[in-house]
């Protein structure tokens, strides 16, 4: 068991170059965030598993709204430590028809990308899996917006976030919260 008080934690600041990060795709492809090229943002939703039912509500919410960010140039992912076979059974049960799911993202990479941890606590929870977390990266592989979670709830309303990014895109808003 590791002491709390003891663990170093890493706060990614916006402004710099993203961590690393690969995942295998339930469409059976390796997905790199250094691969990507959208126009404006690659969009990462950290999503905890199969066991929450926000994730599921956030999930399919973004399922039905993957036009509109692509209509901003957004490319979406949403991630989790889940197995395949958890993710796809998160895919089936959840209804989700277009949105990619990448799955078995290492402790390591939950680290790297300084996502919180949490051990399960109920019996249909993995032993160890992360809080939900959105990122969007620029085309040129700097973190642009971080929004880490320690808990399931509050989450943003992802109507709010793409009225937000409407704006930001349209007035070439400056990334924000990176001074140090």
């Amino acid at each position: 068991m590791v002491n709390i008080s003891e663990t170093v934690s890493t706060k990614l600041l916006t402004g710099v170059a993203a961590p690393e990060l690969e995942v295998k795709t339930l469409d059976g492809e390796m997905w790199r965030l250094a691969e990507q090229k959208p126009q404006n943002y690659t969009a990462i939703f950290f999503y905890r598993g199969l066991h929450c039912p926000l994730c599921e509500s956030q999930l399919a919410e973004l399922d039905q709204k993957l036009e509109q960010f692509a209509n901003l140039g957004i490319e979406a992912i949403a991630i989790s430590g889940d197995s395949l076979d958890r993710a796809q059974q998160s895919k089936n049960t959840w209804g989700l028809k277009k949105l990619k799911i990448g799955y078995d993202l290492s402790e390591e990479a939950m680290r790297r990308w300084g996502l919180y941890l949490s051990h399960g606590a109920f019996e249909n929870e993995p032993q160890l899996f992360s809080e939900p977390a959105i990122f969007l990266i620029k085309p040129c592989g700097k973190i642009a917006f971080s929004l880490i979670g320690n808990t399931p709830f509050a989450r943003p309303r992802l109507d709010d976030l793409i009225a937000g990014l409407e704006y930001v895109i349209e007035k070439n808003y400056p990334i924000r919260g990176n001074v140090v």
